[in-house]
């Protein structure tokens, strides 16, 4: 499974989720760092990505189109990386699970 994490979520994660999730990207990192979320959206889909992010536009992407892509919103406000980290950690099965499914477009997780 491949994660591409938004703009509102620090790049200096992708080393740290590597070990959980090998592809993990950051929309700087594939020349995506001004696109709008719909273009964030339409490369997700034609690579295989389900994007986490903490802005709610893209569960409204996720019920409106389908998937793919799939999104995880990360419903936390302002926190740390750390905590950050630490829920995408936590939730390692949810993801997975979620991203296996055929059905789901749209996953929430919070503290």
């Amino acid at each position: 499974m491949k994660l591409l994490l938004d703009q509102n979520i620090s790049r200096k994660l992708i080393p740290l989720l590597r070990g959980e999730f090998p592809d993990t990207a950051h929309v700087a990192d594939i020349g995506l760092a001004q696109a709008t979320d719909r273009q964030i959206w339409e490369y997700a889909s034609q690579n295989d990505y389900v994007i986490v992010s903490k802005d709610s536009d893209f569960r409204q992407l996720a019920f409106l189109l389908g998937p793919p892509p799939k999104a995880v919103w990360l419903n936390v406000g302002n926190v740390s990386s750390t905590i950050i980290l630490e829920i995408i950690r936590d939730n390692r099965d949810t993801i997975t699970h979620f991203s296996d499914s055929s059905e789901e477009s749209f996953l929430l997780l919070s503290r």
